[in-house]
């Protein structure tokens, strides 16, 4: 028998395999797909709304700006703030971002990854107004790496760490992932009465307006960076903070309640 007739026969032999194989990696393929089609359906039946594609910068802007800052990126899915070096001021070319639109009740939902010694925030309720930063008006989920940070020791009890209501409630439990891993997190907001979610867990909650938050507000810096700051507004914007370091944030979606 020659070579040439033993290929041929090898080759009819192994094609059935082959041809099995490839429509099995398609089958796998086509059904992967079809489950993430499903399970947006059912976010969108379910009332949640993308905030972020993935892809572009749509719906966001600088806060007080009328354009996207180029200090910040997309990255791999990812609006990625570029590190600056520059802490609070953030950098020259970014500065905090907000989606360009006011809610009033709603649950937000997205991951955040910090970097080495990093430092950010997610803002809820913010006013643009006459203030020059959002964090004069809005509440925030502290965004921190608890481990290398300053912030982490200081405050009170905790509450400058990652999922805290910034310089006033710590997250408690303290279940923050280490750096480089993602976070997720949902915020709640519902006629004044405010839920933090990390990782699963419930690790806050909160009435505005109330005179336990009156109180709590008059003990911590807020006041003097904003004489009525306790007065939170009902409806505002959400953003996401430029304090100098490198942070990612996706898959961002808001249910609107």
């Amino acid at each position: 028998m020659t070579t040439r007739i033993l290929i041929v026969i090898f080759s009819l032999a192994v094609l059935p395999f082959m041809t099995g194989c490839d429509s099995k990696e398609k089958k796998s393929a086509d059904t992967e797909t079809k489950s993430e089609k499903e399970e947006t359906k059912v976010e969108k039946d379910d009332g949640w709304v993308s905030l972020f594609d993935g892809l572009t910068s749509d719906g966001w802007r600088g806060f007080k700006m009328d354009h996207f800052p180029s200090g910040w990126q997309i990255d791999d899915g990812a609006l990625h703030c570029m590190g600056s070096g520059r802490g609070e001021a953030g950098s020259k070319e970014g500065g905090d971002i907000i989606y360009d639109k006011e809610f009033q009740n709603f649950t937000l939902s997205l991951e955040w990854k910090i970097s080495e010694g990093g430092n950010s925030g997610i803002f809820y309720l913010g006013q643009e107004g006459d203030f020059e930063t959002i964090w004069r008006t809005a509440p925030e989920m502290q965004v921190l790496d608890n481990e290398k940070h300053p912030d982490a020791k200081l405050g009170k009890d905790g509450n400058r760490q990652a999922g805290s209501l910034y310089d006033l409630i710590p997250a408690n439990p303290q279940n923050a992932k280490p750096v480089g891993e993602w976070n997720k997190i949902e915020i709640t907001v519902y006629k004044g009465t405010v839920v933090h979610m990390m990782n699963g867990e419930k690790v806050l909650e909160y009435h505005l307006w109330t005179p336990e938050w009156n109180e709590l507000v008059a003990g911590s810096k807020f006041p003097g960076l904003n004489p009525t700051w306790a007065d939170v507004a009902s409806k505002g914007y959400i953003g996401l903070q430029d304090h100098g370091d490198d942070v990612w944030y996706r898959n961002i979606k808001i249910k609107e309640l």
